[in-house]
């Protein structure tokens, strides 16, 4: 080996890079202003604000300013920018910005097996994982036509509403953090904590928890899950009169939320905007009920509504509908069903573990079932839930394989997104939080 120290260059973060390498590290890249016309210039430099959203008023241009918001603003929820116009302190126009979390999960859904599913969907809505898991199975179960155990689907009820509470705490101590209520903050995660912690018992895990999956539940109820439900329940009924005392009649929340970010009945069917949203402009659609799901139709429960639509009833309505699920909760436990928590289906089914020790057939069956997969009649289903947040719906084409040929996530939160200019329109600059807040966006749920 020669003693003489070779000479290379050197490319440092930050600086040009040399011609040399360029043709090998271009791809993937996403260039601005290459070959644009100069309408669309102007709306990647950020000079107009340019969305389908017509403001009748001609307004002197001298008298607009844009504002950029975010991508990594505190009060976005996620990596969302929005392009304000306005006139003072007036929004004339927004325009959403968002694929800044985009992950491809509907790509990487049609690389997995049907049963690897449900661990990739659960990462969409990090706020509702078992309600993305809940869509998918059902869709997967419909194409291949298993029946499912009474106890599961039981137990798939009482852990989604449960899911709908946590999620409606989080959005009640961000809601109340972002107008400047910081004991609302403190009472929705402290509430939260209890739901959470039975999550882990059950499933393993507090979040993302893989645990209903195409057949049924990965795993029965943990010993003395009853008494786990009942100190729940106490703990989140107390916790809504937390709640009630700080925020209902208080003259601060009431004047920064009533009558702020309206969203008629009307518009909200326009821009397909659904659960909790659409409800606050009165209408009472709610998809447990129109179109019920896993039996949830056999339980009593009430749809609340709000009449203005505006940043209050949502508020409102997600508070009314956290006792809701409550009852729902209480009910489940009160007549839950016993039997298996999975079908007995052995195609979508892997044998007890217990049987693996025992039998060799048995030990091959789980090998290839958790490994290939198993095969699902070819054609196409679309099941739709009611998500924390709307309609979540699962869209899959089999072509008889193993994998999705085509999967496709109808989510919540990008239809209610699309709403956001409606609301901001004609409204304060000092709302737009307060606005954002209210539309519960989850941005995983927008990016897939």
């Amino acid at each position: 080996m020669s003693d003489e120290r070779q000479l290379h260059e050197i490319w440092i973060s930050g600086t040009e890079e040399p011609e040399w390498v360029k043709d090998s590290t271009d791809e993937g890249a996403q260039e601005m202003f290459i070959e644009e016309p100069e309408s669309r210039l102007v709306e990647q430099e950020g000079i107009r604000v340019d969305d389908d959203f017509v403001v009748e008023e001609e307004i002197p241009e001298d008298e607009l300013m844009i504002i950029n918001m975010g991508p990594q603003h505190p009060s976005t929820h996620g990596v969302l920018r929005l392009q304000i116009e306005l006139e003072g302190e007036i929004i004339r126009r927004t325009k959403p910005i968002i694929g800044y979390l985009h992950t491809g999960m509907e790509k990487t859904g049609e690389q997995l097996s049907f049963l690897q599913g449900p661990t990739n969907v659960t990462r969409m809505d990090y706020l509702a994982p078992l309600h993305n898991e809940l869509a998918f199975s059902l869709a997967v179960e419909q194409l291949l036509g298993v029946e499912i155990p009474p106890r599961a689907q039981a137990i798939r009820i009482l852990m989604t509403e449960l899911n709908r509470i946590t999620s409606h705490q989080v959005f009640l101590a961000t809601a109340g953090m972002d107008i400047g209520a910081l004991s609302m903050m403190l009472y929705g995660f402290r509430d939260r904590e209890a739901i959470l912690a039975f999550f882990e018992k059950t499933t393993g895990l507090r979040m993302n928890h893989n645990y209903i999956r195409p057949g049924g539940v990965a795993a029965d109820l943990p010993d003395g899950w009853e008494a786990d439900i009942e100190d729940i329940i106490e703990k989140v009924l107390a916790g809504v009169a937390d709640y009630e005392d700080l925020l209902r009649h208080n003259p601060i929340w009431e004047e920064r939320t009533v009558g702020v970010g309206i969203i008629t009945a009307e518009e909200a069917l326009a821009y397909g905007t659904t659960g909790p949203n659409l409800r606050a402009t009165g209408l009472g659609w709610d998809l447990r009920k129109s179109q019920p799901y896993s039996g949830i139709e056999q339980y009593e429960f009430e749809v609340p509504v709000g009449e203005n639509g505006d940043v209050y009833d949502r508020y409102r309505v997600r508070v009314q509908e956290i006792t809701q699920s409550l009852g729902i909760v209480r009910q489940v436990a009160e007549s839950m069903p016993k039997g298996d928590y999975r079908t007995e289906d052995r195609k979508v089914t892997p044998p007890p573990r217990a049987r693996i020790d025992q039998s060799m057939e048995a030990l091959i069956h789980h090998f290839k079932i958790f490994t290939a997969g198993f095969k699902v009649p070819e054609g196409e289903a679309y099941v739709a839930i009611e998500s924390p947040r709307g309609e979540l719906g699962a869209y899959l084409v089999s072509d008889g394989g193993t994998h999705p040929l085509r999967m496709h996530m109808r989510t919540p939160s990008f239809c209610n997104l699309q709403a956001l200019p409606i609301a901001m329109s004609d409204s304060l600059i000092a709302d737009t939080v307060a606005t954002i807040s209210s539309l519960d966006p989850v941005i995983g749920d927008v990016d897939r």
